[in-house]
């Protein structure tokens, strides 16, 4: 299972000018945070949850917002996402990085450049076809001008040509998202040495070089006018619709006593589902009222073992879960009337609260008139499923006008 994010933070920015002499490139401020929280955030959302930033240039800077004993990693710590600095004694260039990261990484890793941000599904990358020789999938995207990228020339999924920066026109460029395996590492002859200039170009020469263009946002803060607009492409970008969807009936089958992972069975149609809206960008939610927890019929800790378990059942399939959304209280206290619980709003209200959700386009999907009755309550749409195929449902109904 993909659980590693390795982001490449160590270049200065020098076509920034003043604006980096005393800041990476990666920390400028954006919509009042740092470039790199939204990256940090992305990686998190797909649920990669070992996440190693390669830095160099005020390597410190990045050292005390996300290092070891910083109050941002120690938050993250606690929700079992692990953040680590891994600092360039010298300039090794994009691949060098690697390199000398070698020791920490895991067999595969998706790899972001950290001064761009792409805004597509990444867990994409892991199902586009590849055959058995290949080293890196890369995430691609049209562009009307490839002056500042790589152009990438490709024969189905396989690259056949990677060039780097220089030649103008419309074209297809490296959008720098990429699923690598570790062996990749070992192509490194030589240090400092460049990703986009001296490894990918020979990797496409090798045909181990796969990509997948993605008609989706995309930005690079690396020159001033695109830093300039970044606020608001950021928030944009981030702002986005929500579909939230009810758990049992509704992408499981609802079998009284289930508590463990192995006794799940999918409802017909769910994960493609969740795979659905993940590639038009909205947030995917998943709300249960919890009875049984809240029961004492089996505890928090096995609902967090079933989720895990749903994350690792739809990681293959490209697919996520953005955040599962339960009332956390046990005992029959928790049975009482509750503003967290269905057909109140708190649940879902809470979850819009803490992600930037576009409301108006954002609806739930449940089996129960409670479900349909928070959804209301919560000022959103609420649809009732009542089987036996959740992707057919949503297509019956006409959610398929919402994905853009």
């Amino acid at each position: 299972m993909l659980k590693q994010a390795v982001i490449l933070v160590g270049g200065r920015g020098k076509r920034l000018g003043a604006l980096t002499d005393t800041v990476p490139k990666p920390l400028l401020p954006i919509g009042g945070r740092p470039f790199l929280d939204y990256l940090i955030d992305n990686a998190i959302r797909h649920g990669l949850t070992d996440i190693l930033l390669l830095a160099r240039y005020r390597a410190d800077n990045v050292d005390a917002m996300w290092g070891s004993g910083s109050k941002g990693a120690g938050k993250l710590a606690r929700q079992g996402i692990h953040i680590t600095v891994i600092k360039e004694p010298t300039v090794l260039g994009t691949a060098g990085a690697l390199a000398h990261a070698r020791h920490r990484m895991d067999k595969f890793f998706l790899l972001a450049n950290g001064d761009s941000f792409f805004d597509f599904n990444w867990l994409d990358l892991l199902i586009v076809p590849a055959g058995d020789d290949w080293q890196v999938r890369v995430a691609l995207r049209r562009v009307a001008d490839c002056s500042r990228y790589g152009l990438v020339e490709q024969a189905d999924s396989r690259i056949s040509r990677f060039e780097g920066a220089g030649r103008p026109g419309p074209g297809v460029i490296n959008g720098g998202v990429y699923i690598v395996r570790r062996s990749l590492i070992d192509a490194i002859k030589e240090i400092p040495s460049s990703l986009e200039c001296d490894l990918l170009p020979v990797l496409a020469a090798q045909g181990s070089l796969y990509g997948c263009i993605y008609e989706r946002s995309f930005i690079d803060i690396g020159v001033p006018n695109d830093y300039m607009r970044a606020d608001v492409f950021m928030s944009k970008v981030w702002r986005r619709p929500a579909v939230f969807l009810d758990r049992d009936s509704v992408l499981k089958v609802d079998h009284a006593g289930v508590q463990r992972a192995d006794q799940i069975e999918w409802i017909t149609g769910a994960r493609a589902t969740i795979k659905r809206f993940n590639d038009a960008g909205y947030f995917v939610f998943v709300v249960s009222n919890q009875v049984a927890v809240a029961k004492d019929h089996y505890s928090g800790t096995n609902m967090g073992a079933v989720h895990g378990w749903m994350a690792g059942e739809l990681q293959p399939l490209g697919a996520y879960v953005d955040q599962y959304c339960r009332t956390d209280a046990t005992g029959p206290h928790s049975l009482r009337v509750s503003d967290q619980r269905k057909s109140m709003a708190g649940m879902l209200l809470d979850c819009m609260a803490r992600w930037q959700v576009d409301k108006a386009k954002t609806f739930l999907i449940g089996d129960k008139t409670i479900d349909v009755e928070a959804a209301q309550a919560a000022g959103i749409s609420g649809h009732l499923f009542a089987g036996p195929d959740l992707l057919a449902f949503t297509t019956s109904i006409g959610l398929e006008a919402h994905l853009t």
